[in-house]
C-alpha cells in the first residue's frame, strides 16, 4: 500500500492505535490488540479474506454472519525454473501504458489482477508485470507483482482459458521472476492449499515451501437484531 497508494489503512482509534488493519484488493491484514475491537468497528471488513491471529476469532466471529478459515501455503523462489519454450508467434515481453486495453479485455475473469495496482491502467503502467503477447496484440497470459514489500514481490498470473496448458503462464513467471530479483527482492507465491494446478506452477517455475497458515473469509456484518439480542 505504501509503495502503490492502492489500499486503506483503517485503525480504533486515530491516536496511538491498539488495533490496525490493512486492507488492499479485499485482502486485510489485522494486527494489534482485540479487545475493544466492537462489530461495528469491525463491519467495514466485511466480504473480505483475513489474516489475523488467533487472538482476534472471538471478535470476528462476532462481528460477521460466517467465519471461514482457508488454509493457504506461502512459498519463494529457492531452485532453477524448467524451461519454457515460447510458442512460435507468441512475444514474452513487459506490460506498457498502451496495453491498457488488452488488460481490460482480458475480462472479469481476470480483474482481480490488476485490483492492488487500481484496476488495468495502474497494472499496464506499474512497470511489475509481464505477458505473452500473440502477434495481433492480444494477452495470452500476464504474470505480474500483486502485492510489493520491501523485501517480497508476491507473484500473481492468469492464462486466457483457451491458452492453458502451453507454459505461457511458466514462460512469464520466469521473466517477472528475474525482474523481481534484479530489483534486489525475493519473488514470493502465495496459494490455496487445494489449488493443485497453482501449487505445480509454483514447483516448475523454482518456488518451495516455506509456511503454511490459515486467513478468513467473513461475510455479512451481524444484523443489528442479533447485535441487539
Amino acid at each position: 500500500m505504501l509503495a502503490t497508494d492502492v489500499g486503506r489503512w483503517r485503525a480504533d482509534r486515530v491516536l496511538q492505535p491498539r488495533a490496525v488493519a490493512a486492507s488492499c484488493a479485499g485482502h486485510v491484514v489485522l494486527r494489534g490488540s482485540p479487545d475493544l475491537l466492537t462489530p461495528e468497528v469491525l463491519a467495514p471488513l466485511a466480504g473480505s479474506r483475513i489474516d489475523a491471529p488467533a487472538r482476534f476469532l472471538p471478535a470476528l466471529g462476532a462481528a460477521f454472519e460466517r467465519l471461514i478459515p482457508w488454509e493457504r501455503m506461502v512459498w519463494t523462489r529457492q531452485a532453477e525454473p524448467q524451461p519454457a519454450p515460447v510458442p512460435f508467434g507468441v512475444t514474452v515481453r513487459r506490460l506498457e501504458p498502451a496495453d491498457t486495453d488488452a488488460v481490460h479485455d482480458l475480462g472479469l475473469d481476470a480483474s482481480w489482477l490488476s485490483a492492488t495496482w487500481g484496476g488495468p491502467a495502474g497494472l499496464a503502467m506499474s512497470g511489475h508485470a509481464w505477458a505473452a503477447t500473440a502477434r495481433n496484440g492480444r494477452l495470452l497470459a500476464v504474470a505480474c507483482t500483486y502485492f510489493r514489500g520491501t523485501a517480497y514481490e508476491d507473484v500473481a498470473v492468469f492464462t486466457v482459458p483457451d491458452h492453458r496448458r502451453h507454459r505461457l503462464a511458466l514462460a512469464c513467471v520466469i521473466a517477472l521472476c528475474d525482474d523481481i530479483a534484479a530489483r534486489g527482492r525475493t519473488p514470493s507465491w502465495n496459494c490455496s492449499v487445494l489449488n493443485r494446478a497453482s501449487r505445480l506452477l509454483a514447483r516448475t517455475a523454482g518456488f518451495r515451501l516455506i509456511r503454511e497458515y490459515v486467513h478468513y473469509a467473513v461475510g455479512s456484518p451481524v444484523s443489528h437484531d442479533r447485535l441487539n439480542a
